[in-house]
């Protein structure tokens, strides 16, 4: 009080002047100024960074101050840049700024929590029974317990407990269920490892030691894009931002840069200082919109016909009128265009077929190795059919050949591969083409294209004698020339455009009333993209988002654009390629992570699962499908091939071992093994001959059956439920059988009928999770679901490693502070985890041997298993593990030593050492290192600390360490042929410690796990490698692959690329004729883009970004549709279908579309919702009105290319074909009754 009553006695103090009055001496006290001054004095300062998930990857100084973090700063000490390109600072956003309010918000959890029924009848049990185990046992062979507290699940109830009871609890329910159901019904969910590794690794780690099962996550985010496998034979390979800045042209196409790439922005905007041209393509006015020298807005969903349209002005002005030397160059190397593919006859027509291979020819062309994936062109020097090197059957079963130098693989003499066989022709025929883009849509929203529903072009066509048979050859780059509808000389025929005006298949003018884009427009951008690239030798960019990627027939959009980057050029080239940035997925030093990750130190194969698959089985979404096969397959298929329905096919995928299933069998697999073994049997055969009898069966083929239900679900660093959950109220009816908002009813009888290989229950399950446990360090829509809720330590309270796609350095998060309250970190949650399991387990599991079946996999000698489409159980082969099913492996695990083996590295990375991608090398020297580095407990090195977890990733992964990167390279090497070790010899003894980066971001080395160079002398670029150390990409002809030629992508329709509009999902109309007449209705297309007010939902219920926003949930629609039914901006409005309910504030604006809706992901229901009258409910998150909907081109498997990788190549979970029924709502209803919804206290 003194200080204020001074500050008030100022004007009536005397004071002594002095330089003749312009100075004046006071004698006032200045103490007042300490509070001021402490508010910003620290202790210390940490490094640490923010596992989000947003690919920003930041460094951020911490402030400490007694033992509490008082705010954080951008840290500005990243290592420069070369003199030609600007720094990466600054880095950071504001949500990143706000992260701190987390810690010691009301949103923190600070104590275990337990839903109080569970723990109620848990205690009751535990009083009778002989064992924690027994216990649990009880209340899971009662199904009236059971349902009990799972009908409670997202209703409140949760109850505080010790670390020790719920352990216990968690640990009983993991053995019994591993006893009484097997392991593989214990599963983990949890993304995005590059974000924060060990913690991640932590709960993998622990479930793959129990034989659990790890979720996928980038394709059920929809960020996977099969395209990218397909095309690559790798998934999202992407350059980093500071290599826009080399470009000399950049598309932004369905990338919001400003918004979603905030730290990276700036390479960007600096880049059009320099000259760069730079154009913008969404369908609303984004922020990215506004830095567009040329803004391109195409109806949402149809960017394939705009991709396609501008690949016709490429192909006609650079490849066929005036074409370019490097163009031409380019594409003989480093593309499939001069591979002949056969043309199969249909009557006097003729349609594509498979490539043509060296097995085709009568002595294989002198090939004995994998001839049957040996693919062949013509030498135009010579005239003569050649193989070249490169192909994927030189990757298997010989050396030295597998480069993709023009070169004859038998006599090593330099080729010229025939791009075009047009005057060098024996004859010319028409070929048959699919055409999708006629198909009317349920709501004539997107507009057709009329025209028949098969388009016969004319080809120049080689006859070839192949094993006495005639058949008709042609060169891709002829089927894509004539794909894209271009007219060519001398070859006539209907349905091609000699000009940019004819309303012709792919033209411009003909992509107008199909994305509303002026063709003038398109024929700019595509020459402009085009030009700049001939110019500048490659240096043309398209910055693309994952919002063209969550349409049902996304691979279309991204071949479209991927096509134009072939045709000119660009991919491999500083400056230029295919820049798909979704999260944060780059998880740089991968091989040193999974095998801590994976537990592959003790056990392999684990099992892993792809998450899109297991999900539309298990929360039962199949049992609504309303697309049928026959809606997407191509007119040139045969229909009566193609019985059954989707989850028919993703069954027989699972069957054929193109995908893993999970569970696995219907029968314990530790119980399969004992069952041989008493029998004398060997377990694998035991297996295939039940199999084959049809004693035994597949789980995947009665999802809905008790036997093969999901019993334990572990939920960590994700918000499934709340953010990426497609489907969200198909999860809370059928997974978790609890209050939901299905409006829908499933097939019936029409289902039964429909199903060839699925059983259907006429009853449908409700309630499948015994058990659901989150780890979280915030109360979480998923939180709010689960069973058992585990506070976890914050990205300022543990330590753990950071990688992002949009830089080249590895971070540290930092322990700052220690976890707050009773939280812990993910590694010392998961720690306890294992050791109450191996206390527990003595007396219930003990060494036990189980069968483990695994998917043919990419990056194998499987994906060269089945060159033709064949299945064991229909009796077209015989059942062989690993060629015609899933590969078999009996492994054993030592229960008891669970926590002895978690925190340990165990003895296979000695034995057989480390690798990835198809390579391998011998770590005895890293596991030495680590055993004086770690110290050693029972003579092996020690994981104790999420420090030493740390270190196992940075020491093996060839990444961090450069005598790990130089033994990669000559891996690689051995195989290629050439001498790729120059590229990590320069770093040879560098070797990256946590404690390094803990004092600076250091820079990656380069390896050969990723097709980018880091180097002083040019940006990381993807394919960089490939194209200047002649590696090939891993697809079947070696070359990036414009051509799918499996049967099942022949049959789809999408060999080629093609526009192909979005589906009908048929969730309207019942709910329109129920609720229409009730208030005015618009329908409008719902898309879930990416916000800025949150990462995913992370800072969507933080304090300072609601303040920013409107509050809570909102949608935005267009100033057209809001008037149709009275709505005004802020207007709460009902949004609806089949699926569930949403309810939310209405942002009326003019940059939205007439007929499209946005709601920004992932805005839970936790803040500011009221409920919503068509479900009783409070108003759902954005999910609400989603299913997934799986597509069986992603199901392929054994097939060079498309072969199953975790993560890598599966079903995606798309979600923007949906349609949403939308009015305003005349009162709104807070739910503040307590009659309104049946909760449980928490007393």
């Amino acid at each position: 009080m003194s200080y204020f009553i001074d500050r008030m006695m100022y004007f009536v103090q005397e004071q002594e002047t002095f330089a003749n009055g312009h100075g004046i001496t006071t004698n006032e006290n200045r103490g007042w100024e300490k509070a001021y001054r402490d508010r910003w004095a620290h202790d210390k300062v940490v490094r640490s960074t923010h596992g989000v998930n947003c690919t920003g990857s930041c460094s951020w100084k911490i402030y400490v101050k007694n033992g509490l973090i008082t705010w954080e700063t951008q840290q500005t000490d990243y290592p420069r840049t070369r003199p030609d390109l600007p720094n990466h600072e600054p880095r950071g956003c504001a949500r990143g700024a706000s992260y701190s309010w987390y810690i010691y918000s009301a949103n923190r959890l600070k104590y275990p929590l337990i839903r109080k029924r569970l723990l109620s009848l848990w205690r009751e049990a535990k009083e009778t029974a002989a064992s924690p185990v027994d216990a649990w046992a009880s209340i899971q062979k009662d199904p009236e317990l059971r349902k009990e507290y799972q009908q409670m699940r997202g209703r409140g109830g949760f109850v505080r407990a010790e670390w020790d009871e719920v352990n216990e609890i968690i640990a009983a329910a993991n053995i019994y269920t591993i006893k009484a159901h097997g392991p593989d019904r214990v599963i983990g969910f949890s993304p995005i490892p590059a974000m924060s590794m060990v913690s991640y690794a932590a709960g993998s780690r622990y479930l793959s030691l129990l034989g659990g099962v790890c979720m996928s996550f980038y394709d059920w985010y929809c960020d996977l894009p099969p395209s990218s496998p397909q095309t690559w034979g790798e998934q999202t390979d992407v350059p980093e931002s500071a290599d826009w800045y080399n470009a000399g042209f950049i598309i932004m196409w369905g990338s919001n840069v400003p918004q979603t790439r905030t730290p990276d922005a700036h390479f960007m905007t600096e880049a059009r200082y320099k000259g760069t041209q730079v154009v913008t393509i969404t369908p609303d006015y984004s922020e990215a919109s506004k830095f567009g020298d040329i803004w391109l807005n195409p109806r949402q969903g149809t960017d394939a016909a705009l991709g396609m349209a501008m690949g016709h002005v490429i192909l006609r002005e650079f490849h066929l009128e005036k074409p370019s030397e490097y163009f031409d160059h380019y594409c003989r190397t480093y593309t499939d265009m001069p591979f002949l593919v056969k043309l199969e006859r249909r009557g006097d027509k003729f349609v594509p077929g498979r490539f043509l291979r060296a097995s085709d020819f009568d002595d294989s062309l002198g090939e004995q190795v994998n001839p049957e994936w040996k693919t062949v062109c013509l030498d135009e020097r010579t005239g003569h059919i050649t193989v070249p090197t490169g192909s994927i059957g030189f990757r298997w079963g010989e050396d030295g050949k597998w480069n993709i130098l023009p070169k004859n693989a038998r006599s090593g003499e330099d080729i010229l591969p025939q791009k075009t066989l047009l005057g060098r022709h024996d004859d010319v025929v028409p070929v048959a083409f699919p055409y999708f883009a006629g198909q009317t849509h349920e709501h004539d929203y997107f507009q057709p294209s009329a025209n028949e529903e098969i388009l016969y072009r004319n080809l120049p066509v080689k006859m070839m004698d192949l094993k006495g048979e005639k058949v008709a050859v042609v060169t891709v780059f002829d089927m894509l020339c004539a794909n894209y509808g271009l007219e060519r000389e001398g070859l006539g025929s209907d349905n091609v455009a000699s000009s940019y005006d004819q309303n012709v298949p792919y033209t411009p003018k003909w992509q107008e009333s199909i994305t509303g884009v002026p063709a003038e427009k398109v024929i700019q951008v595509a020459r402009a993209f085009a030009q700049n690239a001939h110019i500048t030798k490659g240096k043309s960019m398209i910055i693309i988002g994952a919002a063209m990627n969550h349409w049902y027939h996304m691979d279309m959009n991204y071949r479209s654009a991927i096509n134009m980057l072939a045709f000119c050029g660009c991919v491999g080239q500083s400056g230029g390629g295919w820049a798909h940035y979704v999260g944060q997925e780059k998880l740089r030093p991968q091989t040193g992570w999974a095998p801590l990750a994976f537990a592959l130190d003790w056990n392999r194969p684990p099992r892993q699962q792809n998450s899109t698959s297991f999900f539309y089985a298990h929360t039962d979404q199949w049992r609504y499908e309303t697309l049928k096969v026959g809606d997407v397959l191509s007119p040139l298929a045969n229909k009566e091939r193609w019985n059954g329905s989707l989850v028919d096919c993703n069954i027989r995928a699972e069957r054929m071992g193109w995908l893993p299933s999970a569970p696995q069998l219907q029968e314990n697999p530790i119980d399969l093994v004992k069952q041989a073994e008493q029998a004398g049997q060997d377990p694998i055969a035991h297996v295939i001959g039940r199999l084959k009898s049809g004693d035994l069966r597949m789980s995947c083929e009665d999802p809905d059956h008790p036997d093969n239900w999901p019993r334990n679900l572990f939920v960590w660093r994700s918000n499934l439920l709340g953010s990426s959950g497609k489907g969200h109220e198909y999860f809370l009816k059928h997974l978790l059988g609890t209050q939901h908002g299905v409006q829908g009813k499933d097939l019936g009888s029409e289902g039964s009928v429909r199903s060839s290989d699925v059983v259907w229950h006429d009853e449908a399950p409700q309630g499948k999770l015994d058990l659901l446990v989150t780890l979280d360090f915030r109360m979480s829509t998923t939180c709010v679901y689960s069973d058992i809720v585990l506070p976890t330590a914050s990205w300022y309270e543990k330590n753990d490693l950071n990688t992002s796609d949009m830089h080249p350095f590895i971070h540290p998060l930092s322990r700052a502070i220690d976890p707050v309250w009773q939280s812990r970190s993910d590694w010392e949650i998961y720690k306890g985890l294992a050791k109450k399991f191996s206390e527990l387990s003595v007396g219930h599991l003990g060494v036990e041997k189980e069968i483990v079946l695994t998917p043919i996999q990419h990056d194998t000698p499987g994906e060269l298993a089945q060159p033709d489409v064949k299945e064991w159980r229909k009796g077209e082969c015989d059942a062989l593990p690993g060629k015609t099913m899933p590969a078999m492996k009996v492994v054993e695990r030592d229960y008891p030593a669970t926590y002895e083996r978690f925190t340990t590295l165990g003895p296979l990375m000695e034995k057989l050492g480390n690798g990835g991608k198809g390579i391998s090398w011998n770590t005895d020297h890293e596991v030495d290192f680590l055993k004086k580095l770690n110290g050693e407990k029972s003579g092996k090195a020690k994981i104790e600390t999420d420090i030493d977890a740390c270190e196992v990733i940075l020491s093996l992964a060839p990444e961090t360490n450069g005598e790990v990167a130089v033994k990669s390279w000559a891996a690689l090497s051995k195989i290629t042929g050439l001498d790729h070790t120059h590229l990590a010899l320069p770093k040879e003894e560098e070797k990256i410690r946590f404690r390094d980066i803990q004092a600076q971001p250091r820079k990656i080395i380069s390896s050969p796990t990723w097709s980018g160079l880091e180097s002083e002398h040019v940006c990381y670029n993807a394919g960089y490698t490939n194209v200047h150390e002649y590696i090939p990409w891993r697809t079947l002809t070696g070359r990036q692959q414009l051509y799918q030629d499996h049967p099942w992508m022949i049959d789809f329709g999408e060999g080629l690329v093609t526009y192909r509009p979005p589906i009908n999902t048929h969730t309207v109309q019942m709910m329109l004729e129920k609720h229409g007449k009730e208030s005015p209705t618009v329908l409008l297309n719902f898309i879930t883009p990416h916000q800025k007010w949150g990462i995913h939902s992370t800072y969507t219920d933080n304090l300072h970004m609601l303040t920013l926003s409107r509050g809570g949930p909102i949608v935005w629609m267009s100033e057209v549709d809001a008037k149709k039914v009275h709505v005004k901006d802020n207007d709460w409005v009902e949004v609806f279908n089949t699926n569930g309910a949403i309810v939310a504030r209405a942002v009326v604006s003019q940059r939205i579309n007439e007929g499209m809706m946005l709601m920004y992901h992932a805005q839970e229901k936790l803040t500011h919702t009221p409920g919503s009258k068509i479900t009783g409910a409070r108003g759902g998150i954005h999910n609400s009105v989603t299913r997934a909907t799986v597509k069986p081109t992603h199901m392929i498997g054994a097939y060079a290319q498309q072969s199953y990788g975790f993560n890598y190549y599966g079903t995606v979970g798309s979600n923007r074909d949906e349609f949403v029924i939308v009015r305003r709502m005349e009162k709104v209803d807070w739910m503040d009754d307590d009659s309104a919804t049946k909760v449980e206290a928490a007393e």
